[in-house]
């Protein structure tokens, strides 16, 4: 009987269950070949494309995360930290807001020079001895015997053109362990400056003021590890106060994220500051536009978590 019954339903295992089996075999076969093709046509138009925006001068590599990118930002929130902010520099591009905590710092050191040296000349007006070096001029914008200037680049290995900052700090006559100020606009080399620099030095700038270019390349893995060391390194000792974004390049969106692709940012040491507030207040009064074109304003996702 048990014979019989497995009888009659062999032709529904051999008509039925049989094929069925061989067909899953077949497509799981089939979605595998597919897959695989997938990765290899990837790889070719990767490669291919990678190739073709590196003729044309970019760069096309693998994107870092949302979520990296916006902690990024969101570490970067400005902070109210009992200070006024004052406006030193030009009115327009060089000029910078910072904390009104200047007194007591020996020494500014300014890498980089552009069409005016207002910024240092508002350092001497506070008794701030003022250094200057960029290898690409001859000699700066204004007479003043106040004004130090060295004929070489700031980076991170010393040679007859470029020194490092830890170098040109040593090589100063100034006081061992005194308060300085740091404010840098080299056209994107401040990534490897920052990351070179030695961890005493970087506490001895009470204020720390940049011009940081290239931050719509954070959406670039390689760009995004070189920014994010660079920050986290300031980010240990200081906080940042404020950010005004320069209106010589418009908003970039990706992502639903809004980066302004150079911005001026100041930071204060830890220990200078008095209390603690999320800054909201931007455009702040006393920010102004660096160039002629349609001004832009810092995004929300800056400073609104």
């Amino acid at each position: 009987m048990d014979n019989l019954s497995e009888l009659r339903q062999l032709p529904f295992f051999v008509f039925v269950v049989m094929p069925l089996i061989v067909h899953l075999r077949l497509l799981k076969k089939s979605i595998q070949m597919l897959d695989n093709f997938k990765a290899k046509l990837e790889r070719f138009c990767f490669r291919n494309l990678r190739r073709i925006f590196v003729i044309k001068g970019y760069y096309l590599g693998r994107a870092t995360g949302k979520e990296l990118v916006r902690d990024f930002i969101q570490s970067l929130c400005p902070m109210n930290t009992g200070y006024d902010l004052i406006r030193m520099g030009a009115e327009g591009d060089g000029g910078y807001l910072v904390p009104d905590d200047l007194e007591g710092i020996e020494a500014c050191f300014s890498p980089g020079i552009g069409a005016k040296s207002k910024f240092e000349e508002d350092c001497l007006s506070y008794g701030i001895k003022t250094y200057l070096a960029d290898a690409s001029v001859d000699s700066l914008p204004i007479n003043n015997d106040q004004l130090h200037f060295t004929k070489k680049f700031v980076a991170a290995y010393n040679n007859d053109s470029f020194m490092t900052l830890d170098s040109w700090v040593d090589s100063a006559s100034i006081t061992v362990d005194s308060d300085l100020l740091l404010q840098m606009d080299i056209e994107g080399s401040e990534y490897e400056v920052l990351t070179n620099m030695s961890e005493n030095l970087l506490k001895r700038f009470r204020l720390i003021v940049l011009e940081v270019h290239f931050l719509d390349h954070l959406w670039g893995v390689d760009f995004y590890k070189m920014a994010s060391a660079a920050f986290i390194k300031i980010l240990k000792n200081h906080t940042c106060v404020h950010i005004h974004p320069n209106n010589t390049s418009p908003i970039v969106k990706i992502n639903d994220l809004e980066i302004a692709p150079t911005v001026e940012i100041t930071f204060l040491r830890n220990d200078r500051i008095k209390s603690k507030s999320p800054a909201i207040e931007f455009p702040h009064p006393l920010d102004a536009d660096n160039s002629d074109k349609e001004a832009v304003v810092l995004p929300r996702n800056w400073y609104q978590n």
